[in-house]
């Protein structure tokens, strides 16, 4: 049955994409807009501080006036204040295991084209190109940048400045206070020099993230209320990630165009925490964890294109290697920690290797069809070993075995797609694609499996300008998620006390999904934007309970989302010269059968069944001032050895600033994060020996970093710093 479904839906869009190939050609003034990359529109209108239409009819036009009034630093700062616009930085950036290029998207692009890097986020590769080298930013449907965008309901492209010759950049200084007294310096600079169609780019970061929080933990018995444990402690959490970043670019047109990037970043992450415990019962004594996570990464990758046949040819190519070791080590010891009575020790190794080349030729006119069609291999390896221990008062330790604890993963995996759209009249246009997934991937080692995946992933975007500022979006696609190859290996979580389980035969789950989307312009210079959402997923990846009695990652039936996401940005000036509000909300469903219970509850991990944040900002003269506000309902990871619930405490977050703007190169900022001193909390409950029996203990515990107080100073050099005031 499912077979037939994926025939008669590919049939479907190669159907849907031949009625769009034999329409009528558009009308001359109805032009079709390139695929990728999309060149500078020359027939834009004048600089202007208001919104434009551009000649297509569904971008609108951003000049770097606009954004003046917000002393932009940077290309980053410059997307965070688009009206009604939110930065997706792609399926990466929540740390999961993305595979080749097209999750790791985005919405933003510059000049037309994406960053040929996935080891630096969106947010980094902007944050180093200098505001004053923005000439203006489009905004628009996805489907004008190419196939990897064609899903997305809006999408910024970042027209630079081009030609000339001449240096520009910035470089930020800041520092931040803790509760504690402890300071943390970081600092950043990035650096651009021109030489006509050539630009060259190197950005250092140091990137300090520390941290200390405070709280208690307080075990009890689930029957009777009575206290088993109560934990006083303390996390003091200390991350260095140092970068280094060297780009070339070399721009000659949308057809004639060369990119190569090289970056090297080592990440450091350290915790080390502090109990002071009082069993009842028993003596108190003190334990301590400690966590040490160093990774090295270092990625090389570029792209070319090229004219071919009346359009554009792209070769990208890219390799990444990931070298990771961990440290996990939790000691008891008496009650001045003189001497370690006993513990438990995770030492791991892991080297993670991706290398891919990916192949695409867009022609912005073939057949009538705005086309594209493309294909990617990439060859991905993981190497994990681990080992567990325990030891006594005299350090010797005896060695725990897990399932599946030392294991490679190889993946030889392929993707090929074809995507052509046009208007089908002067306010309705049409995106169709097809790809085609197909990969080879093997476990060896602890454990031995393997097995050949292939999907097929139609999609259909109809786009519609229903005049008087209304534009709507209607998508429906088929999306498959890819696996992480750390969930095949297991691992145990001291810090939890948990052990996860290995689980070689994962599945990756699969989803229908509909998106509907109305947006309309809101006091001039702002956006309501609402975006209606609803997912099929079949496969889901959960928890389950593996025949050795371990909770682990695998699949448990169909789940089904559905989501609400509204936005209003509103410039209220007639109120108060310089204020803009910034509202956006959340409301979800999600609905899966339990494995264990039988009975419907929410998807497990983050998915609050409401979120909502609030930005209000004012701009006047050389000041700026204001603050942002978050706020969502607690969620909860059902494990199947306990209930993994995690929440807020106290008044929602709220972070505040004031910044003074001497000139137009340079901004000071006083910030003030976390002003609301909100905690937060996790409730472990925990199930004999797992939910198949009944619960035993409530393991309740409370966080907080406090009040931390921050300066930062910026300023940026060539071209005066961006846009003038």
């Amino acid at each position: 049955m499912r077979v037939s479904i994926l025939r008669a839906s590919a049939a479907l869009a190669a159907l849907a994409m031949a009625q769009l190939a034999a329409a009528q050609t558009p009308p001359a003034d109805v032009p079709t807009p390139p695929a990728n990359p999309v060149p500078p529109n020359p027939s834009a209108p004048p600089a202007s501080a208001n919104p434009q239409k551009a000649g297509n009819g569904r971008t609108v036009q951003y000049d770097a006036a606009f954004f003046a009034k917000y002393a932009p630093r940077t290309a980053l700062d410059i997307v965070q204040r688009i009206p009604g616009f939110t930065l997706d930085l792609g399926q990466g950036a929540n740390g999961q295991d993305i595979r080749g290029f097209a999750g790791l998207a985005g919405n933003v692009v510059v000049n037309g084209q994406r960053p040929s890097t996935k080891s630096e986020g969106l947010d980094a590769y902007l944050s180093r190109i200098p505001a004053s080298r923005v000439k203006r930013v489009d905004v628009g449907p996805g489907d004008l940048f190419g196939a990897d965008y064609s899903s997305k309901t809006q999408v910024a492209n970042l027209i630079l400045a081009e030609g000339g010759s001449g240096a520009s950049g910035n470089v930020t200084l800041s520092a931040e206070r803790h509760y504690t007294g402890h300071v943390t310096p970081t600092a950043s600079a990035s650096v651009t020099l021109n030489r006509g169609p050539s630009t060259f780019n190197i950005a250092a970061d140091t990137n300090r993230g520390d941290f200390t929080e405070t709280g208690p933990d307080r075990v009890t018995d689930v029957a009777t209320g009575d206290l088993i444990e109560l934990r006083q402690k303390v996390n003091v959490t200390r991350e260095n990630t140092p970068t280094i970043s060297a780009s070339w670019s070399l721009d000659k047109g949308p057809t004639n165009s060369a990119n190569l990037n090289v970056r090297y970043r080592y990440d450091h992450f350290q915790l080390h925490q502090f109990n002071h415990v009082f069993p009842t019962g028993e003596p108190e004594h003190f334990d301590t964890l400690i966590e040490d996570y160093p990774t090295k990464t270092f990625e090389i990758g570029g792209d070319v294109t090229r004219p071919l046949f009346d359009g554009a040819i792209k070769f990208v190519g890219l390799a990444n290697r990931q070298h990771r070791d961990t440290l996990d080590e939790y000691d008891t010891g008496n009650i001045d920690h003189s001497q370690v009575v006993g513990g438990f020790q995770q030492l791991s190794e892991s080297q993670r290797n991706e290398t891919l080349g990916r192949l695409t030729w867009t022609r912005t006119k073939l057949l009538g069809l705005q086309f594209e069609a493309g294909g990617e291999v990439a060859w991905n390896t993981l190497v994990d070993n681990l080992d567990l221990f325990t030891f006594d008062e005299t350090g010797d330790k005896t060695r725990i075995d897990l399932p599946i604890d030392n294991a490679k993963v190889t993946e030889l995996r392929g993707e090929f797609w074809v995507n052509g759209s046009r208007p089908l009249s002067r306010t309705v246009r049409m995106d169709v694609g097809l790809n085609y997934e197909l990969s080879d991937l093997k476990v060896s080692g602890d454990t031995s499996a393997e097995r050949r995946l292939k999907f097929l992933k139609p999609s259909v975007t109809v786009d519609w300008d229903a005049g008087h500022g209304w534009h709507t979006q209607a998508i429906l696609r088929r999306t498959v998620a890819q696996l992480d190859f750390f969930d095949f290996i297991s691992a145990a979580d001291l810090a939890a006390g948990q052990i996860n389980g290995g689980n070689a035969n994962l599945q990756p789950q699969r989803a229908w999904e509909g998106r509907f989307s109305v947006e309309h312009p809101l006091f001039g210079k702002g956006k309501a934007r609402l975006e209606l959402g609803y997912n099929l997923i079949s496969l889901l990846q959960d928890r389950i309970l593996t025949p050795e009695g371990f909770d682990a990652p695998g699949n448990i039936g169909t789940g089904r989302q559905v989501y609400a996401d509204l936005t209003l940005d509103a410039p209220l000036d007639r109120l108060w010269k310089g204020l803009r509000v910034k509202l956006h909300g959340n409301i979800q469903q999600t609905r899966v059968e339990d494995p264990i219970s039988g009975q419907l509850r929410d998807f497990s991990g983050f998915f609050p069944r409401w979120q909502w944040d609030v930005d209000v900002r004012r701009d006047i003269g050389k000041f700026a001032y204001g603050f942002q506000m978050n706020d969502s309902r607690r969620t909860t990871l059902f494990r199947t050895d306990s209930f993994d619930t995690r929440y807020n405490v106290g008044f929602p977050y709220t972070y505040a600033f004031v910044e003074y703007r001497p000139t137009a190169s340079q901004s000071l900022r006083l910030y003030f994060d976390d002003i609301s001193d909100t905690g937060g909390a996790r409730d472990l409950l925990l199930f004999d020996p797992n939910r198949t029996g009944k619960a035993s203990e409530l393991d309740h515990r409370f966080r907080n970093s406090h009040i931390r107080i921050g300066f930062t100073y910026k300023r940026s050099f060539g071209g005066g710093g961006g846009a003038s005031r």
